[in-house]
């Protein structure tokens, strides 16, 4: 399999694509991209690097930040920590660049490097099509004995990301505190296995239990947080006799809800929720990506705000909202995006919110007083998803993608990113993901039926045209 190479990182399977030659090139390659940005020759980059729990993760880590000290630069190693502490953390210490080491939803033998740019934020298209000519020509910048970068540690940033959440001006802690949570946390063995409680901890949640929050890195079930991997989370939020559940992925840039009855809250709707509740207290508009449900166009509109698309991604997604100055943004698959805390998906902020949003609810509406009633107040539309497993990407995939289009002249295309059919009461779309070799199907329609048959009838559209595994 070859390394996936998008966006949203460089991921392949360790030992085999992700092999330590790709990961030193790949080093090298973006320590160059670093100094080629500095105003003269004696320019030092500055990198931070952190990683998840991965059990290859400390091993990567360490290679990398080899290799980028022997590229003349200095770099700053935060140690395990989550993605959007990584990107916190970039910014904060001023450094010219980032280092994750996280595979983020993807299964234990896989991992990734995502590069982040001064701001903390993902490198662009253009930053990582300059990247990938650096790494195909091997001109890379290396430095002679005497400029060497040096290593330094540094662990207190879950502090730091914790203490900037608590201050956003929104956040009420009495509150919170009033509603006496008792709340269940899946971090799945990741890299919240800490940080996710304490935060809880803080915002005032009276009792906290967990499950799979020991750190260790092996990942107990998938460790996407959809439906069908949490049935084991479901009955422990049953037995403990939690009021909710809250889920994160194993760089915590997702998060998920499980009601008290065991129903999903829905990763969709926690970006509808959070904008929602948002919106009150900064007004503006909102941006998601082209697979997210049209639940945010719904909330934005109620609010007098627009809503916006943006492709897949989350770097895609922060452009879009820079250039609408978005207030709130983020994409369906749970991933928050706060400008006012950084422009980076994050789970933690996400938490922060969905607590302050529910517990303002239930002062008002102590009766009907369960997360799953609390859901009840926004608009319903069900998603389904199907992914088919490509043989190889043929070069004209758009084409292909084009030519099913063309028997649907009712609905209104977007070709931006793979093809969207847009109908009135619902909407198909296709693309190729960023960090699998797959073409995924995405459906929403007012009815789970209705979405999964639109989700088998382009499945097998695309069967017959594209060869598959």
């Amino acid at each position: 399999m070859s390394l996936m190479i998008s966006v949203s990182g460089i991921r392949g399977i360790v030992g085999e694509s992700l092999s330590p030659a790709n990961l030193v090139a790949f080093s090298q390659a973006f320590a160059t991209l670093l100094h080629k940005q500095g105003k003269d020759e004696n320019f030092t980059p500055k990198i931070v690097i952190g990683r998840d729990t991965r059990p290859t993760g400390h091993a990567i880590a360490t290679l990398v930040s080899s290799a980028m000290t022997l590229c003349g630069c200095d770099v700053i190693d935060v140690g395990m920590a989550t993605t959007p502490t990584v990107e916190i953390a970039t910014a904060a210490e001023k450094a010219d660049g980032g280092i994750i080491v996280t595979a983020s939803h993807n299964p234990v033998e896989w991992n990734a490097l995502k590069l982040l740019d001064r701001k903390g934020e993902f490198l662009d298209e253009n930053a990582v099509q300059q990247l990938l000519d650096i790494f195909r020509k091997k001109q890379f910048t290396v430095a002679d004995w005497k400029h060497v970068g040096s290593l330094e540690q540094k662990h207190d940033y879950d502090g730091e990301h914790i203490r900037r959440i608590l201050s956003l001006p929104c956040i009420d802690r009495e509150q919170i505190a009033e509603q006496r949570f008792r709340v269940l946390i899946d971090a799945v063995e990741g890299a919240g296995s800490s940080i996710v409680p304490e935060l809880c901890r803080q915002l005032g949640v009276e009792e906290i239990e967990t499950i799979s929050c020991n750190g260790t890195g092996i990942f107990p079930r998938n460790p996407e947080p959809l439906a069908e991997n949490l049935v084991e989370t479901v009955d422990s939020l049953k037995k403990k006799q939690c009021d909710f559940a809250i889920v994160v992925d194993p760089d915590v840039d997702r998060l998920a809800l499980i009601c008290k009855d065991g129903t999903l809250f829905g990763e969709e709707y926690s970006l509808v929720v959070c904008a929602d509740f948002y919106l009150r207290y900064k007004p503006g508009t909102v941006v998601n990506n082209l697979s997210s449900t049209r639940a945010l166009r719904d909330v934005a509109k109620n609010h007098g705000q627009t809503c916006f698309s943006a492709k897949v991604g989350e770097a895609n997604v922060v452009t879009v909202m820079k250039e609408r100055n978005a207030v709130i943004g983020g994409e369906g698959n749970g991933g928050i995006i706060l400008p006012e805390l950084h422009y980076g998906r994050d789970a933690l902020a996400g938490i922060a919110l969905m607590l302050q949003a529910f517990a303002e609810w239930r002062e008002k509406d102590p009766v009907n007083s369960t997360l799953s009633g609390f859901r009840k107040q926004y608009p319903d539309y069900f998603m389904a998803k199907q992914k088919v497993r490509l043989a190889d990407k043929p070069e004209n995939l758009q084409d292909q993608l084009l030519t099913i289009a063309s028997a649907y002249p009712e609905a209104s295309i977007n070709t931006e990113d793979g093809i969207k059919l847009d109908f009135p009461e619902e909407w198909v779309h296709i693309r190729p993901s960023n960090t699998e070799p797959i073409l995924r199907i995405y459906t929403e329609a007012k009815s789970m039926e209705r979405a999964e048959k639109l989700a088998e009838t382009f499945l097998r559209e695309i069967s017959s045209r594209i060869d598959t595994l």
